[in-house]
């Protein structure tokens, strides 16, 4: 990164950068590319699928339902959605929202590698199978690592539910709730080694 800007600013020029990409044919459908939001001096970064509807017309990740259910889940916690920084896979819309192809995801990875570099988070959490496929392991089966820590780098790196699985599946939000408990104890214990400020509780 070059010396004197912000994560921010480098943020803002990779998105500027990357606008008006055609590296896969999602390009093809989009209104806007989405890019991520949020807090990218925070210790923990979520990646999720891609973006829906609503993500596509706002262009920021995670605003449909299943937004509402993440800013849910992180309320939980005592997180707000502008205490961690939010991004996906893929950066435009998948048809009928389905899941990202492969290829797709392979075309989209770099961005989010770069993302990560500017960030350089201690933890992340992946949601539903496609990002965990495409970060943690390409054969992972969610059902079967979800809640486990692995750890690459100095990262630590977890999988957990998609909220949009768990609109579907409600019976599933309680091993979500016992996954978002780690990444809480997660963050504090890095409060306790003096590398993260925890933030200060949501209001209600």
């Amino acid at each position: 990164m070059q010396e004197g800007r912000s994560k921010t600013d480098h943020l803002l020029m990779l998105a500027r950068y990357y606008q008006h990409c055609t590296r896969c044919p999602l390009h093809q459908g989009r209104t806007q590319m989405v890019f991520g939001v949020g807090n990218p001096d925070s210790p923990l970064m979520i990646v999720g699928e891609g973006p829906g509807e609503q993500e596509d017309l706002q262009g920021e990740p995670f605003v449909g339902r299943a937004g509402q259910l993440l800013t849910k889940m992180l309320g939980a916690i005592g997180l707000r959605r502008q205490d961690v920084y939010i991004t996906n896979i893929v950066k435009c819309r998948p048809p009928n929202n389905r899941t990202p192809f492969d290829e797709e995801m392979d075309a989209c990875i770099p961005i989010l590698r770069q993302q990560f570099a500017i960030i350089r988070p201690r933890l992340l959490l992946t949601l539903g199978a496609a990002a965990t496929r495409a970060v943690i392991d390409r054969n992972a089966r969610i059902t079967k690592i979800r809640g486990q820590w692995f750890e690459r780098n100095g990262v630590r790196m977890m999988a957990t539910y998609h909220p949009a699985y768990l609109l579907r599946n409600p019976a599933k939000k309680a091993e979500a709730w016992e996954d978002l408990q780690a990444v809480r104890a997660a963050l504090d214990a890095l409060a306790d080694d003096g590398s993260f400020t925890p933030p200060e509780a949501p209001n209600g």
